[in-house]
């Protein structure tokens, strides 16, 4: 029995030892805060909070602009307007005996493949350059007649033409069907392109719509274009539309549902919503007053009148006891990059070395037993 007695206060006295350096998933928070304390820190802790949340809420944005850059446009006739580098197929019908342009057993003369130059002009006999660039094909046919009237007094025009470059659109990728589209008029929507296209590839998880105008990108994601009738906007001549993943992503660690990698769903996650997304935190393990966001700025976004961060790393803390920060939280944005960890509850390391305990009495009994 002595020897039992023995056996068990060994393996007590290691146990009690070694608990104070017991291996965790996740930092406990009085660490963290403590570390900050320090004159010398690398970083700054700021609570999330009903008095904090509108000042951070004016802080610099990080890992991305803050918002998706998009742009409107107003709708605009069903016609299309004639641009360089359309082909013109011309057909003049004239009834004259001895007439100019047709021979004496035909009634009209075809003219097929002019090419709009880039001055917007094509060649039509006996009256030279005409210029239609700019118009409708309605109003180019009647132009061409006006012309023809001082040589051509009866003729009549038929006027077809196919678009060119600046009249199409790319779909460059991310289409189940990508490749250049005429524009039929001068009010094809970018949803009408896309269904054109054969619709977004499903093998992309949350689609970023980007469409490249005049040198410049406008994106906004699939979901909110889907959504909002006024992010349909109509589309020009030269625009290329790219579909890609939306590659923004922020990491989880500790004592969460999940430690991974986790990309936007949405364009805008709150706080609550990304613990949402991680399924929660772990019950046994986690600190709920202990949710730490880890995010690190610029040194050009440092400020100290309170429109930015004193450091350039910043640890937001989020106390999930509290229904006031519960409500803060929830204005609380994810920025992309950001690493949200659950700290550990002080309780899951006592509850490990009383398992320990246990399982050494178990050991114990057994050997007094034999």
């Amino acid at each position: 029995m002595q020897k039992t007695v023995r056996l068990i206060s060994a393996f007590l006295a290691i146990f009690v030892v070694a608990a104070c350096t017991l291996p965790r998933g996740a930092a406990i928070e009085g660490e963290v805060i403590r570390s900050a304390d320090d004159e010398d820190a690398p970083f700054s802790v700021v609570a999330v909070n009903q008095a904090s949340i509108p000042q951070i809420g004016t802080w610099p944005a990080t890992g991305w602009a803050g918002h998706y850059h998009w742009f409107s446009g107003t709708a605009g006739p069903k016609s299309n307007l004639i641009r360089p580098g359309d082909t013109i197929d011309l057909v003049i019908w004239d009834n004259q005996e001895n007439s100019l342009l047709t021979a004496s057993t035909q009634k009209n003369v075809v003219m097929p493949g002019l090419v709009v130059s880039p001055s917007g002009s094509i060649f039509v006999p006996y009256i030279d350059e005409v210029r239609i660039g700019g118009l409708s094909p309605d109003r180019a046919r009647r132009r061409i007649e006006e012309q023809l009237e001082q040589v051509v007094p009866d003729a009549q025009v038929q006027l077809q033409f196919q678009s060119g470059p600046d009249n199409s659109v790319d779909a460059v990728g991310g289409f189940n069907a990508p490749g250049t589209y005429p524009l039929p008029n001068r009010n094809f929507s970018l949803l009408s392109m896309i269904s054109t296209a054969g619709g977004i590839s499903p093998a992309l998880e949350n689609p970023l719509v980007r469409v490249q105008r005049g040198g410049r990108n406008f994106e906004i994601r699939a979901d909110t274009l889907y959504e909002r009738a006024s992010a349909n906007v109509v589309l020009r001549g030269g625009d290329k539309i790219v579909v890609e993943e939306d590659e923004r992503y922020f990491v989880a660690l500790g004592a969460t549902g999940t430690e991974t990698i986790v990309p936007f769903t949405q364009e805008h996650i709150n706080a609550i919503e990304a613990l949402a997304l991680l399924g929660g935190i772990n019950d046994t393990r986690a600190n709920p007053k202990g949710i730490l966001i880890l995010r690190e700025y610029s040194r050009k976004d440092l400020r100290s009148d309170g429109t930015g961060p004193i450091r350039t790393q910043v640890v937001f803390t989020i106390d999930l006891t509290s229904a006031e920060d519960i409500f803060a939280a929830r204005k609380f944005r994810i920025n992309p990059k950001d690493l949200v960890m659950a700290t550990e509850s002080p309780i899951g390391s006592v509850r490990t070395v009383f398992g320990l305990i246990g399982s050494v009495v178990g050991v114990g009994n057994a050997i007094s037993n034999n």
